[in-house]
This record gives C-alpha cells, sequence and structure tokens, in this order.
C-alpha cells in the first residue's frame, strides 16, 4: 500500500514538472504549412509542388506556406515559352505570380528537373608567344601535322551538378597548374568552382568557393545569377550576365 502511494506522489511531481516546462517558441509559419524554408528578402516568388489537373494553360500549384491548392492560368507564359520545364505532379516549382492579376503566373521554373548533373564540352586554344616558353615557341614555329594539331585540339567535357540539399560540385579543368601544363602549346578554359545555389525571383544563383557562407577570403562570397533560356528533361541554357551555356543531361 504503502509503495502505491510513492508511486502515485511521484507520478503526481513529474505530470506538475512537465506541464509547467516551458515549451519552445514555434517557427513563425502557418499550421498547415508543408515546408519551414521562407523566402529570402525581396524575393517574390512562389514555392510549393505541381498538383493533379497541369495542363498547357492552367498551372494546379500547392505553395509550402500551406492552405489548398492555387490555380494559376499560365497561357501567356507557356506560349511565349516562360514554362521551363512541364510541371509533373510533385515536382517543386518556383513560380512568378503576375503582380496586376494574382490569378496568371508570368513564368514557372520547374526546379525539380533543374537537378541533377549537367555537362557541356570545352575546346582548348592554342597558346600564345608570349606566353610560352621559348623551347615551345621554336615548336610552335615548326610545321605541325594536321593530325597532331586534330590530337591537341580534343574537346574535353566539364560538367555542373545541381544537387537536392542546394549545393553544387563542378567538374573539368585543373584545380592546380603544373610545370607540364605550362608546356602544353594549348591551353583549356577554368571551371568556376560552385559550392550553393538557390532561386531568387525566378533566378538561378550560383555561390562560388564558400564554406558555411563565406568566400575563401572572408569576403561577401562571389556569385553569378543566370536566367533560364531552356529547361527539358535533355537540355539546359543559362544566359549569365557575360555569356550563354548550353548543357546536355548526365545521367
Amino acid at each position: 500500500m504503502k509503495k502505491l502511494i510513492l508511486f502515485a506522489f511521484v507520478g503526481t511531481l513529474l505530470t506538475v514538472a512537465c506541464g509547467t516546462k516551458e515549451q519552445p517558441t514555434a517557427p513563425d509559419v502557418a499550421d498547415d504549412a508543408i515546408s519551414l524554408q521562407k523566402n529570402l528578402p525581396g524575393d517574390s516568388a512562389l514555392y510549393g509542388l505541381a498538383c493533379d489537373g497541369c495542363t498547357d494553360s492552367v498551372l494546379v500549384f500547392l505553395p509550402y506556406s500551406g492552405g489548398d491548392p492555387d490555380t494559376f492560368d499560365i497561357i501567356n507564359a507557356f506560349q511565349q515559352h516562360r514554362i521551363y520545364g512541364h510541371p509533373r505532379i510533385g515536382d517543386e516549382l518556383a513560380v512568378i505570380v503576375n503582380p496586376a492579376d494574382r490569378d496568371e503566373a508570368l513564368s514557372v521554373v520547374n526546379m525539380e528537373m533543374l537537378k541533377g548533373e549537367w555537362c557541356y564540352m570545352v575546346h582548348p586554344t592554342l597558346r600564345t608567344a608570349e606566353s610560352m616558353q621559348k623551347r615551345m615557341q621554336r615548336r610552335m614555329i615548326e610545321r605541325m601535322p594536321d593530325s597532331l594539331r586534330q590530337l591537341m585540339m580534343t574537346p574535353r567535357e566539364y560538367s555542373l551538378r545541381l544537387k537536392r540539399d542546394y549545393t553544387v560540385t563542378a567538374r573539368g579543368g585543373v584545380r592546380r597548374r603544373t610545370t607540364t601544363d605550362d608546356m602544353s602549346p594549348v591551353e583549356y578554359p577554368t571551371i568556376k568552382r560552385y559550392t550553393d545555389w538557390y532561386f531568387y525571383n525566378g533566378m538561378l544563383i550560383l555561390k562560388a568557393d564558400t564554406i558555411a557562407g563565406i568566400s575563401k577570403d572572408g569576403d561577401v562570397p562571389d556569385t553569378d545569377t543566370a536566367r533560364i533560356c531552356l529547361l527539358t528533361p535533355d537540355s539546359l541554357i543559362l544566359d549569365f550576365s557575360d555569356h550563354t551555356q548550353e548543357y546536355y543531361r548526365k545521367e
């Protein structure tokens, strides 16, 4: 009997203690939100998932902020080729809504289709005589057989892989120059080592050489902004500030 009374007393204390414990503050999101991800300041795009019922004229969209699915008119966006990647059920999308008509989407980017490894071919260029050693200069003066020239000008495959955790890996080029590279009569373009990617107002933002958001020199991370010109299951075209790059899908 004493043991029963003791257990009951201890249980009462535990109940009181748990009931008076301060609860953690809930994040400032809707109760029915399906993601804790928030837009960056100034980003007006909507992020969410494609739902059943999407056609070439209508987008059925479940926003990450929660609530019922929204339906957007995408006729003009489709005709103006601003639907980048055909939406499939469950695909993650970035939607730019017409501020003058909240029922119309100006553009839609299929972020799910964007993820993966994208490749492109690069071609070498002949070094200028000023940047070559004297021995190499003499060699370049000599007659060069076409077969050798063709061998030296072999293209290489570079790639950019956009991962699901919003990190990036780049493949191709050389990280460190060697004596052999300096003696080569040709040189390949360098590749930018991006580390992170995200979307901002429908634009693809790529961060380069960052660790935990800080650049190697401790400055503001170097970023490149690219506009998506084309996105299909097998092809991608990105328009950077200084060039346009075409990619093909790497399985």
